[in-house]
């Protein structure tokens, strides 16, 4: 007698990749979108070197060394050289005169155009916006030209540094 051998029928599963087709129609122009939101701007700075002293800086600089110091809500605008330009007092909300700072600093740059740098000088309690908002009033400003707004220069090469000490008080107190 012969023995027959049964083959078993093995039924081969089908690969479904239907679910995975459509998590990835979702997917992808989701994250694409996302790509277009999600754009971080970079601003070059340049801080100063330890140990600089104001004496050495006056000496090796050019003859307009500008400088914004903010504190306490105010902004003082000046000249290594020559002293402080102006003083912006706080607005009744507390805020800084950013538009009295832009006025100024149009008005420095029609006097000297080919200055390009500004240094920044920050007390201790000036919060992030504020130090934010100030480097986007010295760097420029919308202007309208024909029929659409484009932004004019005013310093875009931007230093920041500590502030100093207010006069009468010592520095570290």
């Amino acid at each position: 007698m012969r023995r027959r051998r049964h083959r078993r029928q093995t039924a081969e599963a089908e690969l479904n990749i239907t679910p995975f087709l459509n998590l990835m129609i979702v997917l992808v122009p989701v994250l694409l979108l996302s790509m277009v939101f999600t754009q971080t701007r970079i601003l070059e700075l340049s801080f100063p070197q330890a140990g600089e002293r104001l004496d050495e800086m006056v000496e090796n600089k050019q003859e307009l060394a500008l400088y914004v110091v903010i504190r306490d809500g105010s902004l003082e605008v000046g000249d290594r050289n020559g002293g402080v330009l102006q003083r912006f007092e706080p607005k009744a909300e507390g805020e800084p005169d950013f538009a009295g700072l832009r006025e100024l600093l149009k008005g420095v740059k029609e006097r000297f155009p080919e200055t390009r740098d500004i240094r920044l000088l920050a007390g201790s309690e000036t919060d992030y916006q504020t130090l934010v908002t100030t480097m986007d009033t010295v760097r420029g400003y919308p202007e309208f030209v024909a029929t659409d707004v484009v932004t004019a220069e005013l310093f875009p090469e931007i230093a920041l540094g500590d502030a100093p000490a207010p006069a009468g008080e010592e520095a570290g107190s």
